[in-house]
């Protein structure tokens, strides 16, 4: 069992990346049913949550059915951090985390994200204002450093364990690789090996197949693993992933009926959440995941990514069932 302050969770966890535009309630719902031990909103501006913008309050919405569940801030200025910390704190997430690990140009110039990798000092004053405004346990997701030459996730993992921080996850690049390159696990794994460490350690990155998954768990020796990219319109890969660890055998494909429900399901819940309109219109980015691969698709996704009615969508899936119903389409 792995536990971040009173959270208890399975051994070995499967975590959902906070992902912008993705990591929603509808998305972190279906990846919830599909095995997902623990989840992360999308990353809230701390400066957002002060000036009351809509979106990132609209970011604190959480349910139970998806608990245990974590908000994510991220921001350079310590009163901000300390002031939306106590903003997060009342809508009552699991815990807190604070994204030091975003690569994106416009959150790294204003000292946050990943640019706060340049400043561990800063890094440490920006965690002491989170902690100071919660009474929920705290975790930080980060990267190894700013650049190859600059590796510091060592001496970060010491000083975040030291002041109160209850899980640290790492992404297992540098802030100039953004998503290219190799991700490299080894300096996770010297972070979890270091015996003044002894918070959770998960790692992030590049898991995209149940094998690497189960390589990677052995190999490393790490807490658990959060996965990101792998899980947009593939929400299953997450109890592929444990029917693996247990068996070493694969669950067979989800078929296109499967594929049809969990995009069914999405816009169902993102129109409950957000109303017709925004419901229609923020499901259409993950339809061409949903049905990748696919062959003579094209028809299809275009219906539902150009109508603004959801009936006129939900015809569309159910088209798709029956214009493809035995042509051996998983």
């Amino acid at each position: 069992m792995v536990k971040i302050g009173d959270i208890q969770l399975p051994d070995f966890p499967l975590l959902l990346a906070p992902m912008e535009d993705v990591s929603d309630p509808p998305f972190r719902r279906l990846c919830k049913l599909h095995g997902a031990d623990l989840m992360y909103s999308e990353f809230i501006s701390s400066e957002g949550l002060i000036r009351d913008a809509i979106k990132s309050k609209q970011k604190l919405d959480i349910f139970d059915y998806e608990r245990p569940v974590g908000i994510q801030i991220f921001g350079g200025d310590e009163e901000a951090m300390e002031l939306s910390a106590k903003i997060v704190d009342a809508v009552q997430p699991d815990l807190i985390d604070i994204n030091f690990g975003c690569p994106v140009k416009k959150v790294v110039c204003k000292g946050a994200g990943a640019g706060v990798l340049k400043d561990i000092d800063l890094m440490v004053r920006l965690t002491k204002a989170v902690i100071k405004g919660t009474n929920l346990p705290v975790t930080v997701k980060t990267r190894l450093g700013w650049d190859e030459s600059s590796i510091n996730i060592d001496e970060v993992a010491e000083r975040l364990q030291d002041i109160g921080v209850q899980a640290l996850t790492i992404h297992a690049r540098t802030r100039s690789q953004l998503y290219k390159g190799h991700s490299d696990w080894s300096h996770i794994a010297r972070v979890k090996n270091n015996p003044r460490i002894s918070m959770p350690i998960f790692g992030n990155g590049d898991i995209d197949s149940p094998q690497k998954a189960l390589e990677y768990k052995n190999r490393f020796g790490l807490d658990g693993m959060m996965i990101g990219r792998a899980a947009i319109g593939y929400p299953w890969i997450f109890n592929e992933i444990k029917h693996f660890f247990k068996t070493g055998t694969h669950l067979p494909a989800p078929t296109l009926a499967d594929r049809v429900e969990a995009a069914r399901s999405h816009l169902t819940w993102a129109i409950d959440w957000k109303g017709e309109k925004l419901g229609v219109f923020e499901t259409r980015r993950h339809y061409t995941n949903y049905f990748k691969g696919i062959p003579n698709f094209k028809e299809y996704r275009t219906k539902m990514v150009s109508s603004d009615d959801p009936s006129d969508v939900f015809e569309t899936f159910d088209q798709v069932l029956h214009d493809f119903a035995g042509h051996g389409v998983v």
